[in-house]
């Protein structure tokens, strides 16, 4: 039962749904590495989504509007640290005022670019799918998402304050191999060797963001984390894409 109510606060921490919990932060990073769960029930909504557009409206669009459910049902919440974290890797000076950066809410340029760079790719990659491919797809890219998270949090180093410490810190106690090896295995039962390809994909994506923020900013903060899951689904999908065209 305490997992239930635990993993009730990770699912209303992470999307929009209307869950009540009573369960604290801390009781909901220490579920961190069964974020990839919550991946799966987003990738079942954003999978159905962009399937039943795909099957009305010209693909262009569909995709459009898959990347948009994918975002919204998920409150806004990674995009924003996806813009955070690229306004602070544009600034200069000490690591403390490139965090100081990162919190800062108005957009700049750095924030803008990264936001366009990540955003057109994810929606070209939806685009490119094979029709037969989008259910499965998207759900394997929102898995990834969630495993680039751990990915991040596994090799960042925590500040002592604000939420996303907590979530390095679990990820920190050891356990994510094991993780990411089911959910490696789980995209190769749903996609074979490409859906294998796609999680892998979105592991090192993560591991490669938490380790940008070490050298730009030395810690992480829940920006970074939430910049790591826009990040990683893009590569998810760039992986799966690979993998079915070479495989």
């Amino acid at each position: 039962m305490d997992f239930i109510r635990k993993f009730a606060g990770l699912l209303s921490f992470s999307t929009i749904v209307p869950i009540r919990s009573d369960a604290s932060v801390e009781d909901i990073a220490s579920l961190t590495l069964h974020w990839p769960l919550v991946g799966l029930f987003i990738g079942g909504v954003v999978g159905l989504s962009g399937l039943i557009c795909s099957m009305v409206l010209p693909g262009p669009v569909a995709a459009c509007l898959a990347y948009a459910v994918a975002v919204w049902f998920t409150g806004f919440h990674h995009l924003d640290g996806l813009i955070d974290m690229g306004d602070a890797l544009m600034s200069h000076g000490t690591f403390e005022r490139k965090v100081e950066i990162m919190r800062d809410p108005r957009i700049g340029t750095g924030g803008l670019g990264l936001l366009i760079i990540v955003s057109s790719t994810t929606i070209a990659s939806i685009y490119s799918l094979p029709t037969d491919l989008i259910l499965q797809g998207l759900l394997i890219s929102e898995v990834g998402a969630k495993v680039g998270i751990t990915g991040c949090a596994l090799v960042s180093r925590p500040l002592d304050t604000g939420t996303g410490r907590y979530f390095i810190l679990a990820a920190r106690r050891g356990g994510a191999l094991p993780v990411w090896l089911i959910w490696m295995v789980a995209g190769y039962l749903i996609l074979g060797l490409p859906g294998a390809v796609s999680v892998v994909s979105a592991i090192l994506a993560g591991v490669f963001m938490g380790l940008v923020a070490r050298r730009n900013f030395y810690w992480s903060t829940g920006d970074v984390l939430g910049a790591s899951n826009e990040f990683a689904r893009m590569m998810s999908l760039l992986g799966l894409l690979a993998g079915v065209r070479l495989i």
